[in-house]
């Protein structure tokens, strides 16, 4: 007899708890979702080699050569990446 009553009264307490989360009928008003917001850099470039002529022997010729000028890319990193939480449409939950 004493297990019912305190299983009776153990159950009514829990309900007591639980009952206003189930309750609860608000209204959704707006959604966001998780959207990824890469790192951004700066890019400089820096001569390596500048441009030049040159004479070579090719097939028993003299041939003026051009050589474009050499450059290496640098890159700083000027913000690192983050998440955005952006507007989306609402979807309807399906039971």
């Amino acid at each position: 007899m004493k297990r019912t009553l305190f299983a009776a009264a153990a159950f009514s307490v829990a309900s007591m708890f639980s009952v206003p989360a189930l309750a609860w009928e608000g209204r959704v008003v707006e959604c966001y979702g998780k959207v990824w917001s890469p790192a951004k850099y700066k890019v400089t470039e820096v001569e390596v080699k500048s441009s030049r002529t040159a004479w070579e022997h090719r097939n028993g010729q003299m041939v003026k050569m051009y050589y474009p000028p050499v450059y290496k890319e640098v890159k700083t990193k000027t913000h690192d990446g983050h998440w955005i939480m952006r507007k989306e449409a609402c979807v309807a939950p399906t039971n």
